[in-house]
C-alpha cells in the first residue's frame, strides 16, 4: 500500500496536532546513533515519508539521504528538502551504491513487509548500506501478543480554515493487521472524504532479531518513541551495529 496525495497532504499536519514532535524524535534517534558511533556523519532514512525527520537529521549530520516508495509522500519531501537526495525505492531491493554511518527506518514502515522472508530482505538491504560499525535503527509494528483486535481511534483538528477528521479501525487478519484510515475534510468549498487501507504484519520480536543477526548486525531492544501525551508509537525500537 502506498499513501496517496490526500494522505500525504495531511499526514504531518494531523500527526503534529496529535502530539508527534518529528524534530524531537529525530534528535532522539540521532542520539541513539551517536551513543554507538560517536563519529557518525552520514545517515540514510528508509521510508522517509514526507521528510519530516530528515528536516532535522540534515541539521545534525553532514550527509543525509532518503528512500521512499510512495510517490505522493516523496513529492512532499522533495518540496521540503531541496538538495537532499531522495530516492524512489522498495526497501527490499533498493541499491544506492554507497554506505552510510547510520540507517533508520521508523513509523512502523518495515512491518509493511508481507512475510518474514521480506522482512529479512529489507533488513539485509538496510544493513548492506551501512559502513562497518554503522548503526541501524528500526521501529516495528506491534507484536502479536500486544495487538488489540478491533482497536479504533480518532482525531479532529482545525487549521487554515479547514476541519480535518481522521478515524482508524484496526483488525487482525491472520498474522496481519488491516488498518482502515478515513479522512473527512471540510472547508468553505464543501466536505470531502477519502479512505485508505494499510496492511501491516504482526511479526514476533524474535523475527526482527533474527533478521538483524542474519544481516550481520548486533541487536538490542530499547524503549519506544512517544507522543507528547506520553503514549508510545509502538512497542519499542530495534537498534543494531553492523559487525
Amino acid at each position: 500500500m502506498q499513501y496517496g496525495p490526500g494522505h500525504a497532504e495531511f499526514y504531518d499536519l494531523v500527526f503534529r496536532d496529535r502530539g508527534k514532535d518529528f524534530a524531537a524524535e529525530a534528535r532522539a534517534l540521532a542520539g541513539m546513533v551517536r551513543d554507538r558511533a560517536p563519529a557518525a556523519r552520514s545517515l540514510l532514512d528508509v521510508a522517509c515519508g514526507t521528510g519530516a525527520h530528515l528536516e532535522t537529521f540534515r541539521e545534525i549530520f553532514d550527509d543525509v539521504a532518503g528512500v521512499e516508495l510512495a510517490d505522493a509522500m516523496r513529492r512532499v519531501a522533495e518540496s521540503r528538502l531541496p538538495g537532499v537526495p531522495l530516492h524512489a525505492g522498495d526497501m527490499r531491493r533498493f541499491d544506492l551504491g554507497r554506505t552510510f554511518d547510520a540507517v533508520v527506518c521508523v513509523g512502523n514502515s518495515v512491518a509493511c513487509m508481507p512475510t518474514a522472508d521480506d522482512l529479512r530482505a529489507a533488513i539485509a538491504r538496510m544493513a548492506g548500506h551501512l559502513a562497518p560499525g554503522g548503526v541501524l535503527v528500526v521501529e516495528p509494528w506491534y507484536f502479536p501478543a500486544d495487538f488489540i483486535d478491533g482497536y479504533v481511534d480518532g482525531h479532529q483538528m482545525k487549521a487554515d480554515g479547514r476541519v480535518i477528521s481522521r478515524i482508524t479501525r484496526s483488525v487482525r487478519e491472520g498474522d496481519r493487521t488491516r488498518m482502515e484510515v478515513r479522512f473527512t475534510v471540510a472547508d468553505r468549498e464543501g466536505i470531502t472524504d477519502f479512505t485508505e487501507v494499510l496492511h501491516v504484519t504482526l511479526f514476533e520480536r524474535h523475527e526482527y532479531e533474527a533478521a538483524f543477526a542474519k544481516a550481520g548486525c548486533s541487536v538490542e531492544f530499547v524503549p519506544a518513541l512517544r507522543l507528547a501525551s506520553g503514549r508510545p508509537n509502538g512497542p519499542g525500537l530495534f537498534v543494531g551495529v553492523r559487525r
